[in-house]
């Protein structure tokens, strides 16, 4: 192997094991929590690396980093989740390649990817991001919807033509009652989503936890967790 291929794979059995350990903690079967590589910043050559170590979900937060990326890497067995904040006018490109868009929480974005699914005949996957920092009817620091706004917006997904409503999705909080209690926010969204499913039954996804606290996730019930900088290293800092 690669000096590189053998990084990320000693760090990818490092993350297996933290979750794995999670799962036994927490009362769960390892099957229960998918992983997704956050590959933002990182060159195709790692994506390929990846996928040859058995990895099946990456994510990007850029369309313009992703969509080249996710082209020069389409011949690959991948799901592509994309995790950042959306602009509609970024919507169209993203479409091309997003099998899940984790990021949904404004109306006009639902209207957006529905148009763009429908017209090249896709069925683009949709988590509802919760922001738990956000007042009634506020947008989160870092994007994401209030929960007092999730069933509306869950409903717009579900009746969008081309889109399909999967779940939901959260950052763990910088600021407000949730800043520094990880497992207490992830413990709310999982709240959320029993809430949501009473509702939707299909929409069973629960995307929370990154590198820090990936096990307070898994605890907390996450079905799927963002993991980038356990798997591929610390970024460069830019500028």
């Amino acid at each position: 192997m690669t000096d590189r291929k053998d990084e990320l794979a000693g760090n990818l059995a490092k993350v297996e094991e933290r979750i794995a350990a999670a799962c036994i903690a927490a009362g769960r079967k390892r099957e229960e929590v998918t992983l997704v590589v956050v590959t933002k910043t990182y060159p195709a050559s790692d994506v390929r690396i990846l996928s040859e170590l058995g990895v099946r979900h990456v994510a990007e937060n850029k369309d313009q980093d992703a969509a080249p990326k996710a082209a020069e890497c389409s011949d690959l067995p991948l799901s592509w989740h994309f995790v950042g904040q959306l602009q509609t006018n970024k919507v169209r490109s993203v479409v091309g390649y997003a099998d899940l868009v984790q990021s949904v929480d404004r109306s006009k974005l639902v209207t957006a990817l529905s148009k763009e699914a429908v017209k090249v005949g896709r069925e683009v996957g949709c988590l509802i991001q919760v922001a738990l920092d956000a007042g009634s009817g506020e947008r989160g620091e870092r994007g994401g919807v209030a929960p007092g706004g999730i069933g509306e917006l869950a409903d717009l997904v579900a009746g969008a033509p081309g889109l399909r409503l999967d779940g939901l999705m959260t950052v763990a909080p910088l600021t407000g009652e949730y800043a520094g209690r990880e497992q207490v926010a992830f413990e709310r969204l999982m709240d959320l989503s029993t809430d949501l499913r009473r509702v939707h039954p299909a929409a069973n996804m629960v995307s929370a936890g990154m590198s820090a606290d990936l096990e307070q996730a898994v605890a907390a019930g996450a079905t799927h967790v963002r993991v980038g900088t356990a798997v591929l290293g610390v970024r460069p800092r830019l500028g």
